[in-house]
């Protein structure tokens, strides 16, 4: 009786507590709620002599939320996402804006692709050039992807104990048949005959890197290095060779190494390095510099890049480039957080394919691929609208597979140089889990079928040679149409698309070499081009984003399930948090069905 009583009584405060962390949580949505609006209601108010402060510690995404609501407790501390549309225009701004003074990059770490920082260093670029007005970058540690875009700066500060990470790029994969074999489980992957490149199914059936995958990785590698080691030295003017023998070396081991090897200007702290900035941006030493944030700067109105006898005639120009936004993976039906849904891009590219005020479609495509089908019903829409008015493809981070499919079909492709694209190939998975249910569970399974092939798709057993045929032939089948997808738009022989394709990856640089991409450049490089196919001149139209954007409400419920998830991994697993998007690879082979035309891995630099 003791026992239970003590066990009623720690589930009632088990409760209560968290009833009160509940109750707290809330209150305090509804304070950063009541704030947010209250921003939202008016422009944010710009001093003069003021300082654009870049900070990148929120993830980046192609194109900035609708609602830009920031709830910065619990588990929403730091969740907000940055467009880098808005981070662009904000430079772009900063640029012509007499109030600021010059940027000041605060980093730390990045979230965010190489190419996308490729895309914001460029610009940062282009402001010191036409500006003249100077760049400051500061940080407690330098990996080697905030060091790219702080090689930009005209000053690079790092903290007297601080670090700078030069050691070269490597990749490194997980695989799972180890652990399936323990369980009993054997991953059935067909791929294309000739695809030998599309290794997305090796971290499920070997045990290590097959020669052809690692060939693929080694070149893609070499290739984003040298692009990345150009453009450092290019700012520093430090040679290739240089920086080459300080990542061979690792040269680089404490901070004074960093001073020395040319790779930072000074040691400082927080203090100095604010010191320095009111010197050199001419404001008052006996004052605190008054910052602006991307996310306030997106909200503030400035006179000269928009004056305000022409805002009400900008938004009314009838003329529009529409910019399709595709970003993350192609999956079958509607679009969901994170995902490319067929129906609901094709749905948007079909709108301004029938919106006549729509001179030109811009294509933005930030996908490592997925459904096959998907990707077949948004190349059908993309043919449409090229038929009708020009369509430019803007490649981000990452355009393969699926994600090159829906591409072909345009007129003009740009891609950046550390762009990962090409991965022309297809494949299927399925599970044969006898082993598991049989010998690990005790389960066993036994049926009848009408039909010979009734039961050729289920996981209770492995398939048959003949039925690994019938697929194998579906496969086959699907690759020769993605051939000749890309030999048609791109004025090709299929013969000569499979020699670059059979699955494998390619930088934009390569792209660009092989005759899969057209230009070298950015998303503002891609809208130039389709405005100038359309006739139009610069201030003759304006951009128009589609699909259309979720409101605050529909974004809200979606942030609250996925940073809630996010904040009880992290508190519950702490640092061993970041294994677990390991292991959503096996969580999504779990859902994948159907043919798919998928990158076979993932590249991150750190």
């Amino acid at each position: 009786m003791r026992q239970f009583i003590k066990f009623m009584f720690a589930s009632m405060l088990g409760t209560l507590l968290i009833g009160l962390v509940l109750i707290m949580l809330f209150f305090g949505f509804l304070a950063a709620l009541g704030s947010a609006f209250s921003m939202e209601s008016k422009a944010t108010s710009v001093s003069d002599n003021s300082v654009l402060q870049i900070k990148l510690n929120q993830p980046i995404i192609d194109r900035g939320p609708k609602d830009a609501l920031n709830l910065d407790f619990g588990p929403f501390k730091g969740t907000g996402k940055l467009g880098l549309n808005d981070i662009l225009e904000n430079i772009e701004k900063a640029k012509h804006d007499d109030r600021i003074k010059g940027i000041f990059m605060d980093l730390a770490m990045v979230d965010a692709g190489l190419t996308t920082l490729k895309e914001i260093r460029d610009k940062l670029v282009e402001f010191k050039a036409e500006s003249g007005k100077p760049i400051v970058a500061f940080a407690d540690v330098f990996t080697q992807k905030t060091y790219y875009l702080a090689s930009v700066a005209d000053h690079v500060y790092m903290v007297p104990q601080g670090d700078l990470d030069m050691r070269g790029l490597r990749s490194e994969m997980m695989f799972f048949t180890g652990l399936f074999e323990k369980l009993g489980v054997d991953i059935q992957f067909i791929r294309g005959s000739d695809n030998k490149f599309k290794s997305f199914g090796e971290a499920f059936t070997r045990k290590d890197m097959s020669p052809a995958n690692k060939m693929q990785v080694s070149t893609l590698l070499n290739s984003i290095w040298g692009n990345y080691i150009t453009e450092v030295g290019a700012q520093r003017n430090l040679d290739t060779t240089k920086l080459n023998a300080i990542a061979a070396g690792m040269l680089v081991r404490k901070a004074e190494d960093a001073v020395s090897h040319g790779l930072v200007d000074s040691l400082l702290y927080r203090d100095q390095v604010l010191t320095d900035l009111k010197q050199r941006m001419g404001l008052d030493a006996d004052k605190d510099i008054k910052f602006v944030g991307l996310s306030d700067y997106t909200k503030a109105y400035v006179a000269k890049v928009k004056p305000e006898k022409d805002v009400s005639e900008v938004s009314k120009r009838r003329d529009k480039i529409a910019v399709v936004y595709a970003q993350g993976d192609i999956v079958d039906g509607e679009s969901s957080d994170g995902s490319i849904g067929g129906a609901t891009l094709s749905e948007a590219i079909r709108k301004a394919r029938k919106d006549t005020s729509v001179k030109a479609i811009v294509l933005r495509v930030n996908s490592p691929g997925g459904s096959g089908l998907a990707s077949d019903v948004i190349w059908r829409e993309m043919l449409l609208a090229k038929a009708v008015k020009p369509v430019v493809v803007s490649m981000g981070d990452v355009a393969a597979s699926g994600g090159y499919y829906i591409s072909c079909a345009a007129d003009r492709i740009y891609a950046e140089p550390t762009t990962i694209t090409g991965s022309i190939g297809v494949f299927g998975m399925i599970p044969n889990m006898k082993g598991f249910f049989n010998d690990k569970l005790g389960l066993t399974f036994d049926g009848v079928q009408t039909h010979k092939y009734a039961g050729m798709m289920t996981v209770t057993r492995p398939l048959t040679e003949e039925e690994k045929g019938i697929i194998q032939g579906f496969i086959d089948n699907f690759y020769a149409t993605f051939t000749q997808r890309v030999a048609e738009g791109r004025g090709m022989q299929v013969a000569q698309v499979d020699s670059i394709g059979q699955g494998r990856v390619w930088t934009g640089v390569d792209a660009l070499r092989i005759g899969l991409v057209d230009e070298l450049g950015g998303l503002e490089a891609a809208t130039a081009e389709a405005a100038r196919r359309a006739d139009l001149q610069e201030g003759e139209y304006r951009l128009v984003g589609y699909p259309e954007q979720k409101d605050f409400f529909q974004e809200l419920r979606e942030s609250l399930n996925i940073q809630a998830r996010s904040w009880l991994a992290t508190e519950a697993f702490g640092e061993d948090a970041e294994m677990l998007h390991r292991f959503e690879q096996v969580k999504r082979v779990r859902s994948i069905t159907g043919i798919q035309a998928r990158m076979p891995f993932e590249v991150e630099v750190y």
